[in-house]
């Protein structure tokens, strides 16, 4: 049991359970064939009608939180121009969580963006910047009055770096492949780039979408770092009793004797970098999934063994813990665990991972760490990007009624 005030809940996220988001650049791609997206996002978890009776259902199983996001190209559907019937949507939406005893916590970002601006550049371009602080002062000054004590800009800005790594890798795994010669097809890998490009061109007007899960530059690490500090001062202006921070994707990197270098190097690179950007935030929303071990050749598989989640990562929940300590050493402000959660079928894994997750937060809290929440993700399974349908995060079944898993309530009985 978790002491009064402490925050526990359960995250979405607007394009995976909304449905019907038609005006961003994900469901763009989408529709592309090499957009990069098998599974269309259709009418997702029906959550934009849902959304009063699902948050019903997370009070009723004892949580007090919850995590969820404002569509951009909902509210700004062309450039300058406000849908104030999506405004008072998510007004709505504030409001039924605080009649449901639940505190609100709004991302303003996460991870779609309107179409409109990745043809003006996107999120390699500093366009982004002015554009996203634009769209946060139409947001403040519409809750201005709505008592938000938790405002989060922007999602895993370091998705893209995560990103950029991994096709860094897949590049060095198909150069092998290519000197072994084991039947690729150049000529076809050159007329599918080909195809690729001229698709993008007809779409986004530009030859490479700089959509916010594109891998990221320098450039565009700079960018995203702008863009937040932009925001929090727009938050702090308009709306000074709101506590404002980011989220980033944070695995437990651990090592053997040979690989501390490299492991060093994936930490400063994933989390250390963005620093400079958080450090006077109110509050730093980690996210945590598994673990990475790195030896003298780099990062290792998972051993041999392991249980293993639909995501294909290492199922371990002990690594929340082992992250929380680790930033707390460095992020000297409070931390909200904004996402922690397991992709599987079967729930009564689910109920293990979340039991021994909480069992690292409580020995955090005993300890001292400025912990303030832990939200689950997902509060319903739903459309998972590029994975479509396949992975099974929820609190609730995706079915007409929203069923509630056992882990709901598993969860909810930890409040104090």
């Amino acid at each position: 049991m978790f002491k009064e005030g402490f925050l526990l809940g359960a995250a979405t996220a607007a394009h995976q359970v909304e449905g019907n988001n038609t005006k961003n650049d994900i469901y763009a791609q989408e529709c592309m064939k090499h957009g990069g997206y098998p599974v269309r996002s259709g009418l997702a978890a029906n959550h934009y009608v849902t959304y009063r009776d699902d948050i019903r259902k997370m009070a009723e199983a004892g949580l007090n939180a919850y995590r969820f996001s404002l569509e951009w190209s909902r509210i700004e559907p062309q450039e300058g121009v406000i849908d104030h019937n999506e405004i008072e949507h998510y007004r709505d939406m504030i409001h039924a969580c605080y009649e449901n005893g639940i505190e609100p916590i709004v991302t303003l970002f996460h991870f779609t963006s309107p179409k409109w601006l990745i043809e003006k550049g996107g999120w390699e371009s500093e366009v982004a910047i002015e554009c996203f602080a634009r769209y946060v002062e139409v947001v403040c000054e519409a809750y201005k009055n709505e008592n938000l004590r938790y405002v989060c800009t922007i999602n895993e800005a370091n998705i893209g770096v995560l990103i950029a790594k991994y096709m860094r890798m897949a590049m060095e795994q198909s150069a092998k492949a290519d000197n072994l010669q084991i039947g690729v097809d150049i000529e076809a890998m050159a007329r599918e780039r080909e195809e690729a490009r001229l698709e993008s061109l007809q779409v986004f007007h530009v030859e490479n979408p700089a959509v916010f899960v594109s891998p990221r530059t320098a450039k565009g690490v700079n960018i995203v770092k702008q863009a937040h500090r932009k925001a929090v001062d727009i938050i702090h202006k308009m709306m000074p009793e709101t506590k404002a921070g980011l989220s980033l994707s944070l695995r437990d990197v651990q090592w053997n004797e040979e690989g501390k270098e490299m492991a060093q190097a994936c930490w400063e690179e994933e989390f250390s970098q963005f620093l400079d950007a958080i450090q006077d935030d109110d509050y730093f929303g980690l996210q945590n999934y598994t673990r990475c071990v790195f030896g003298k050749d780099g990062e290792l598989p998972v051993p041999d063994g392991a249980e293993v989640t639909q995501m294909g990562y290492e199922f371990y929940p002990q690594g929340l813990e082992n992250v929380l300590r680790r930033v707390s050493q460095e992020f000297k402000h409070e931390i909200l665990v904004t996402e922690n959660g397991i992709a599987t079928s079967d729930d009564t894994r689910r109920v293990a991972f979340i039991k021994e997750a909480l069992a690292g937060v409580k020995r955090c809290l005993d300890d001292g760490v400025s912990l303030i929440g832990y939200i689950y993700w997902t509060m319903i399974d739903n459309y998972e990007w590029q994975s479509g349908y396949s992975m099974q995060f929820g609190l609730m079944e995706m079915d007409e009624d929203h069923t509630p898993k056992p882990s709901l309530a598993v969860l909810g009985s930890y409040r104090g």
